[in-house]
């Protein structure tokens, strides 16, 4: 990841009910609703269920590394 870039993970659960991770003024926020944790989050991202807020490169970075996937996964089972 570039460093000092930031990311903010978002969780839904439903209305006003979700899980966050990251910092407010993070470079990417990446929201996904909780029904689809479970898909691979390119494929997800690529369908429209996974909604993305600010640096595109940055996007690509995470979704590539891996850790994405793992913290939506780990944010969904809350």
């Amino acid at each position: 990841m570039t460093p000092g870039a930031a990311v903010q993970y978002r969780v839904s659960f439903g209305k006003k009910d979700e899980a966050v991770e990251g910092p407010d003024d993070a470079m990417l926020v990446i929201s996904i609703p909780a029904g689809d944790a479970s898909t691979d989050p390119a494929v997800a991202f690529m369908s429209g269920r996974l909604k993305a807020e600010g640096h595109t490169g940055l996007l690509l970075e995470v979704l590539k590394s891996g850790a994405t996937a793992d913290t939506i996964r780990r944010l969904a089972a809350r």
